[in-house]
This record gives C-alpha cells, structure tokens and sequence, in this order.
C-alpha cells in the first residue's frame, strides 16, 4: 500500500541558494509586479500580462478535482470503521460554524467601535454597478445551494471543477469502495498511486508560481491604480488589521490549545500565502495546502474531508468582511443599524457566506446577499467599495487559507488523528513546495 511519509533529510531550503527558493522568488515576483503595475500601467493591462495570472490559476484548477477526488477516496477506503467518516464530518462542521461565529462577531465589533464608514461625506452610489452582484445574490437561496452540491452527471462535476459536488460523489465512491473490502485492493492502490502523480504535477505546477504572482499583481495594480487604495484606505487598513487579529488571537488561541504556535504554522505555509497574495485566489495553494497538512501529521481521511469542505463552510476572511463591510456601508450611507438589524447581519452572514461559495467575486456577492436582507436601501452602496474589492479579495482569501489550515489540524487532534512528532518536526523547518516529490514515498 502507498502510504505518505516525511523525508528525514535536511530542510529543503537549507542547501539551495537563496534565488532558488520559491517563496522568495514569489515575494520577488510580486514586488516586481506592482512596480510595474505602477510605473508602467499601459504595459500591465495588456491581455497577455493578465494571462500570467490567470493562466496559473487554471493550472492549479486543472488538478482541484482530482486531487480532492484521490485524497478523499482514498483516505475513506482505507478506514475501516464508516462510523469514523461521520463523526469527522460532524466535528469539522461544529467547528466551522463556532469559529465562523467568531469571525462575524469580530468584524462586528471593530466596525462598531471604529466605525470607518462615519464621516465619508459624498456617498452616492450607482447601482448600477453592483446591479449584476445583487442579482447573483438574489439567485443563491438555501434550497438552490443545496440541489447544486448535487451534480447533473459526475463527469460535469470533474470538468466544472465543483468543489462540493466533486466532494458529494468522492465521499459515495470511498464508502462503495470500502463496502468492497479485499476486492476493492486494485483500486485502492490505483487511487493511491494517481494521488502520488497528480501531486507530482503539482510539484511541477508550483514552478510557474512567481509569473503567476507577477502577472496577477501588475495587472491588478495596473488597472485600478494605487489611487483606489488611497481613497478609501481606512476600511482596507482597518479590515486587515481585524483579520490580522482574528488569525494571531482567535486562530493563535486555538492553535496554542492544540499545542502548537501559530507563527510556526504560518511559516510553515508561507510558500501558499504568498501564492494567495499574488493571486487573490485561495485556490490557488489548495493542493500544497493539503499535500502539506498531510506531512504535518494530519491523517489522510482528515485532510481529505475537513479542507475541501473547509473552503465552502469555513469562510473566516469572507465573514469577517460582510459584517465590517455592511457596518461601513451603512454608515457612509448614513444609516443606523439597530442591535437587531446587526443581529441580522450575524445571522444572514453565517447562510450567505455558505451559499455563494464556489462563485466569482464570492465575498463581493455574499455581501449583496446580507445588505438585501439586513435593509435593501443598503444594496446601492456596494458600488463605495466595488473600486477596491480586488484588493479586500486578497486578505479574505489569506484569512480563509489560513483557518481552513488550522481547521485541519485541530480537528485531527480532536480525533486522535494527528500525528504530534510530525506536527513538532515539520513546524521546526523550512520545506520547499517545490520538492513536494521528495518527501513522497513507498513503501
């Protein structure tokens, strides 16, 4: 059976030049880019600077479906107990929802006591610029989000990329597989097997990172220019200095419970951070993520269902923002929001931040979706933050990456399912994404 081990070997980055190491050359990549984005506007918009970013983005989809399918396959087939697959999926919904809780209720809370949106003068708004958001909110009702988990044929699921419903029919799979017992070993083995190529596609993927970051970054900067930050920088410096809060006290508290340091941990990420800085896309560091936490000494069943399902139910970036976002709309547009109407909020935002996953501009329509239940005269007043979505996208996807990567480990140490000497070795140095296949084994 092929089974994932930790190579013993030194750090990966130890022996390799600096140049070579590839959350420097991301880091590099991206300072580059903004420069560019800055001094040469007319150069970062063209089509195929944009193409950098995205092309490496669709790289990283390409392989999503597969991965989740092997790992979550895979990591049920060879449970023998079905009980166990449940009770993992309860814990981890438990857990989302209480930290999710946590989130919204923080974004709350500073936005009350800052209160960033007061005083900002000339706050008409077009709404005809959110109108196309409003109206995929309106689209994503509770009864429609739970028919679409459920695919019109599998192979439309693999090819869509749906996360969830690639997860529906991977869970089925890896049940009907383990039902098999001794007959079902070719397949299992098979599966193991594909899970070892496809992340070594991955390895090879991740080289490509820094003109990803590069092409994403100038581009961005490039079309929406350094004034957009400007104008409205006090509910950018405020959101992600809530964020920032959230993952140092909130996630460092639970971390510290679990028995490890969050800073440790988040170095020990820092390679899919800065992916997710340069892309806006926590998509985008998915497989690495997972490959990562599996090394970390989370068990493969765990990782398998807790971080797939963590991207469409642990959306602590995304809640974080629809509350101090609808705070801050309300209060340029001049409106006094109740304790019931915030009650409101705390509760829409825990439904819509589930609903619109999966979607493009996810958290900007999640946020149409709360401001027309809270009080639809609040909907025209998206178009204030519209001009800076792009870069309030990056810290959500930076704060989601990382609770969805705590979320993996404690709810494997809640099971019993997290190996501690891993946990303890891999957080004490530094790996390189990059060299994903050597820390690959079989035995």
């Amino acid at each position: 059976m092929a089974t994932t081990t930790v190579a013993t070997a030194a750090p990966a980055s130890a022996g390799k030049p600096w140049y070579k190491i590839l959350y420097v050359q991301v880091l590099i990549a991206i300072v580059l880019g903004a420069l560019v984005g800055a001094f040469w506007p007319s150069l970062a918009t063209n089509e195929w600077i944009k193409a950098l970013g995205d092309g490496f983005i669709k790289l990283i989809k390409m392989v999503i479906a597969p991965i989740i399918f092997c790992t979550v396959v895979s990591g049920i087939a060879h449970i023998q107990d079905a009980k166990k697959v449940g009770r993992i999926g309860v814990k981890a919904l438990v857990y989302f929802e209480v930290v999710s809780t946590f989130a919204l209720v923080l974004g709350l809370l500073v936005g009350n006591l800052v209160r960033p949106g007061a005083g900002f003068g000339n706050a008409a708004a077009n709404a005809q610029a959110v109108a196309g958001y409003a109206k995929q909110a309106e689209a994503q009702k509770s009864v429609d989000f739970v028919l679409h988990i459920i695919p019109d044929t599998v192979v439309g699921a693999f090819a869509q990329g749906e996360i969830l419903q690639v997860l529906l029919f991977s869970v089925l799979f890896g049940f009907a597989l383990m039902g098999l017992g001794e007959r079902g070993h070719t397949i299992r083995s098979f599966i193991d097997d594909a899970a070892h190529a496809v992340f070594g596609v991955i390895s090879i993927v991740m080289r490509a990172a820094p003109i990803g970051a590069f092409g994403a970054m100038a581009f961005t900067i490039g079309k929406f220019g350094t004034g957009a930050i400007l104008n409205l920088m006090g509910l950018i410096a405020t959101f992600y200095l809530t964020a920032a809060l959230f993952v140092l006290v909130v996630l460092g508290f639970i971390a510290r419970t679990a028995g490890f340091s969050i800073f440790k941990f988040l170095a020990y990420i820092k390679d899919e951070l800065l992916i997710v800085l340069g892309t806006s896309s926590s998509e985008s560091a998915l497989p690495s993520l997972m490959e990562k936490l599996e090394r970390l000494g989370c068990s493969k069943s765990v990782v398998g269902l807790v971080v797939p399902t963590g991207y469409s139910f642990n959306l602590d970036g995304t809640n974080i923002y629809m509350t101090l976002a609808t705070l801050f709309i309300a209060q340029a547009l001049g409106f006094d929001l109740s304790f019931g109407q915030q009650l409101t909020i705390l509760i829409v935002a825990m439904l819509t931040s589930k609903g619109a996953s999966g979607i493009t501009g996810a958290g900007f329509i999640t946020l149409a979706a709360t401001l027309a239940v809270v009080d639809p005269r609040l909907v025209p007043g998206m178009a204030i933050v519209l001009g800076i979505d792009k870069f309030m996208s990056e810290c959500r996807a930076l704060t989601n990456l990382c609770g969805n990567g705590v979320a993996c480990v404690i709810v494997a140490w809640w099971e019993g399912e997290l190996d501690r000497d891993k946990l303890n070795a891999n957080l004490a140095r530094q790996i390189d994404p990059t060299d994903l296949e050597t820390a690959l084994t079989t035995d």
